[in-house]
């Protein structure tokens, strides 16, 4: 500050993560796109959380200080969806962890109010934003009011925050404060007395109601989903006590040239330089050379956050734009000729899933892409392709991969081959990945995702043009076990599946309660909003863990788990000596009477070479025993 002459900054943007100037990191973009405006801004990373004194360190901001927990949620950064403490931390100088609180938007919120008692204090980043409401939270086991109630914050910013961000800075410059300066601003919310002035509105159950009905809670999920639309997107309250929540319609989408200009400002596109003594921060190697083009998801699975945050809509960058950032890609120290990744939340996604959007928005209660593709579906990745081609022609680049977020179903629903074809042959290196999650059409159901079949139709796709290409390249699928809906029944029949296919995954993701989906309200409640039926939920430590180990039933510290889940479910005739068995039975134990679904069916719970034969002839055990 001293160097550049600056005696206060407009703005200190506090965050849980190590400084990172790259466009991957929520607070390069803020930070960089209030500087575009004309702001100064500070960023206090990681401050030490136990005292104010690090708040101070800068001076007073003369507007407003901003907070962030991170990239990831501080809990979920910290705990496994085991509640186990997690070693390390890649958004942290040297991968250590401990370096931010649990909950640090809300630790940070109120050391900054105690540094600056009359500061206007907003609240932005994922960790706020799906915190927004009152939310069912996994750690605590309990429902919590919105964070700004819990922090005593004047606003809080949602989803992608450019345009709110700017707005909110300009409102501050002319003399609003606190809360008013929300007022009338897209993508925030706050806290009022009352609702008056907002038309046409629609109420949430209150913060009383959901904690003490769970279809209550399941009610205001599914409203806060239906209004999380740019284009018919309605306001939302929700009262907390004496208090009413006033949540905005969603912000409006970026445009292609505004997207543009965010990704050509000036980052530096790697840490802070005093960060190298400490071993620099992990969470850049995925990154540093690789490209986001898009951002948005009208996949909308039932576990991501994707659709509360940032949206169902998508926004994209030019080809102009993405040529230009490979193109600096190339000249930047360590590059060695590849770009890691193209891609975004869902990397083949360049245009909105429909020309209707852009007038009516996105449909209330249909998806795009579940329980089938839509009929009015425009799945095309000519576009796509045609950026892939480019990228590969730049001088300096040996090859362009897409590792990350290519959604199958939808290339399942575009009858042009081109891309699938281009994609194995210059876009994999040897292996790809892609999220069935799944191979239970029942749990599929449950995730939003469509059925097993698609995945199937894929699979032998893929493994054709392979082929024919004469290339040995594998499928690695994503799968996750314990979600909502999905029994252990479900789990043993995708174990019988891997076991079919000969593949087990090194890892498996447990389900994890993050707050604001629809699968988390879900596990709360027992309820599946859409319906508002029953669902059944897999709670118990000892269900969660058989549903996990029956995906990686081949390993040894798994098999006493995975043989109280097939005595558990009556499966006895998994374990045995043929190849459809999962586990054999421990030495010296005869293989299971046939129980369960094996004696219903008729079927022996032993292959044929271990059954009884029929007896010797005369003689035999008195030749043998001469011999």
């Amino acid at each position: 500050m001293v160097d550049r002459g600056w005696y206060y900054c407009d703005f200190l943007l506090v965050t849980g993560d190590a400084y990172v100037d790259h466009p991957s990191f929520g607070t390069a973009i803020i930070s960089r796109v209030l500087e575009d405006a004309g702001y100064k801004v500070a960023i206090l990373s990681q401050p030490d959380f136990h005292d104010e004194r690090d708040f101070a360190a800068m001076g007073r901001p003369r507007y407003a200080v901003l907070i962030n927990g991170g990239n990831i949620d501080s809990m979920v950064a910290h705990y496994t969806a085991a509640k186990k403490r997690r070693s390390n931390d890649a958004y942290t100088p040297g991968g250590k962890a401990g370096k931010r609180p649990d909950r640090a938007v809300t630790v940070y919120a109120m050391l900054a109010r105690r540094a600056f008692p009359d500061t206007p204090i907003y609240l932005g980043g994922i960790e706020a934003s799906l915190r927004r409401f009152a939310h069912y939270d996994y750690w605590a086991d309990r429902v919590m009011p919105s964070i700004l109630e819990s922090t005593g914050a004047d606003g809080l910013m949602f989803g992608m925050s450019e345009h709110s961000v700017v707005e909110l800075a300009n409102n501050l410059k002319h003399g609003k404060k606190g809360a008013d300066a929300c007022v009338g601003v897209r993508g925030t919310a706050y806290m009022a007395h009352d609702a008056g002035g907002i038309q046409n509105a629609v109420e949430c159950p209150s913060y009383e109601d959901v904690c003490a009905s769970k279809p209550d809670y399941a009610r205001s999920v599914k409203l806060q989903y239906d209004e999380q639309d740019a284009v018919r997107g309605k306001a939302l309250l929700q009262r907390h006590g004496k208090r009413m929540l006033i949540q905005n319609p969603p912000a409006r989408p970026l445009t292609m040239e505004e997207m543009d200009h965010v990704y050509a400002l000036p980052y530096m596109r790697t840490y802070h330089p005093s960060y190298e003594s400490l071993g620099g921060v992990p969470a850049i190697q995925e990154v540093q050379f690789s490209i986001i083009h898009n951002r948005g998801c009208f996949g909308a699975c039932n576990f991501c956050a994707l659709a509360f945050h940032q949206g169902r809509y998508i926004q994209a960058r030019s080809h102009e734009s993405v040529i230009a950032e490979a193109k600096q890609i190339v000249q930047m120290p360590g590059f060695k000729g590849y770009i890691h990744d193209v891609g975004g939340p869902t990397a083949n996604f360049r245009f909105p899933s429909c020309k209707q959007q852009e007038e009516h928005g996105l449909c209330k209660n249909k998806r795009c892409l579940f329980p089938s593709a839509c009929k009015n579906l425009e799945a095309d990745h000519a576009d796509y392709l045609n950026l892939l081609r480019e990228l590969r022609q730049i001088e300096g680049i040996k090859k362009v991969f897409v590792r990350s977020g290519l959604r199958y179903d939808y290339m399942m629903a575009d009858h042009n081959d081109a891309f699938f074809r281009e994609l194995v042959e210059h876009h994999i290196s040897g292996q790809l990945k892609v999220a069935p999650e799944h191979m239970s059409d029942n749990a599929l159901y449950y995730m939003g995702k469509p059925s097993f079949s698609v995945y199937e139709q894929f699979r032998e796709r893929y493994a054709r043009i392979n082929q024919k290409l004469g290339r040995k390249q594998y499928l690695v699928p994503y799968l996750m076990s314990s979600h909502p809906g999905a029994t252990l029944d479900d789990a043993i029949l995708l174990a019988e599946y891997l076991n079919r296919v000969g593949y087990m995954p090194e890892q498996v993701q447990d389900f994890y309660p993050t707050p604001g989906t629809l699968s988390t309200a879900m596990y709360y409640t027992e309820i599946d909003p859409r319906t508002m039926k029953p669902v059944y939920v897999a709670k118990t430590p000892e269900e969660k863990a058989m549903q996990r180990a029956l995906l990686q039933w081949r390993r040894p510290d798994k098999r006493p788990i995975v043989l109280a889940a097939l005595k558990k479910a009556g499966r006895e005739d998994l374990i045995g000596f043929s190849k459809e068995c999962l586990i054999r039975p421990t030495r010296g134990e005869k293989p299971p009477v046939p129980s369960g679904r094996a004696a219903k069916s008729g079927k022996s719970a032993r292959p044929a070479a271990h059954r009884p034969t029929a007896p010797k002839k005369k003689g035999w055990a008195k030749a043998k025993r001469k011999k």
